[in-house]
């Protein structure tokens, strides 16, 4: 049978007295973390940028950090290297000085490694995430085949038997309020398309200029969908 969000994180304290968390500033992050801070001596965040330096990101994290009482690490998301590496909305002039730069493709478990010796952790911390299961169909899927946590991943889900009024009531309860994201994107930040670069220009101008600094051909996107739609 498989444990309950709440057993999941009292397995993974047997495991460590203290937990990592992977936080998005979604939602589900967000529960996330309210829901193991009192299983744990303490819980160490972390965020993975995909474009640095973007001030709504930062306005959030620093919400959450007095919210929580407790810094936020700073790391580039697997993604960032990866768009980079494969020249992902770049001028062909950029792809040679990316070469030469020779960022490292890293994963999931090299950042929780690292994030381990950065803080001097036990080296079975576990990494606690907001993946639920109501999220979708293979989601739990994968949850009931393989179950809420991990160790080969080093990995666990303490809400992913959540569903939405869980995460409403636990809003509240805490007082906690959601990033920014839910208004301009309608989700969490996570990605480089017209869904995020067309509200950036719209409504975070200084935004939006610091993404074409890093991605300058995402401006073809918002020019495309300007010229259709007038």
């Amino acid at each position: 049978m498989t444990m309950t969000g709440a057993e999941t994180a009292a397995e993974a304290r047997k495991h460590s007295p203290q937990s990592l968390i992977a936080f998005s500033t979604g939602k589900d992050a967000i529960a996330a973390w309210l829901s193991i801070r009192d299983h744990f001596e303490s819980v160490h965040p972390y965020y993975l940028y995909l474009v640095p330096g973007l001030e709504f990101v930062e306005e959030s994290l620093v919400y959450y950090e007095q919210f929580f009482g407790v810094r936020i690490a700073r790391l580039p998301h697997p993604s960032l290297h990866r768009w980079l590496n494969s020249y992902t909305f770049q001028p062909p002039e950029r792809c040679a000085i990316i070469n030469q730069a020779g960022l490292p493709m890293h994963d999931y478990a090299d950042i929780r490694t690292v994030m381990i010796e950065d803080r001097g952790l036990n080296p079975a911390t576990l990494v606690a995430d907001g993946v639920r299961a109501a999220d979708s169909p293979m989601r739990r899927i994968a949850i009931k085949t393989h179950g809420p946590l991990s160790l080969s991943q080093g990995r666990y889900h303490p809400v992913w038997d959540w569903k939405k009024a869980d995460l409403i009531a636990c809003f509240r309860k805490h007082g906690v309020r959601l990033p920014i994201d839910y208004e301009l994107f309608g989700r969490s930040f996570d990605g480089l398309d017209l869904r995020f670069a067309l509200p950036l220009k719209r409504h975070r101008p200084a935004d939006y200029r610091k993404l074409l600094e890093w991605f300058p051909l995402v401006e073809l996107e918002v020019f495309r969908w300007e010229r259709r739609n007038g």
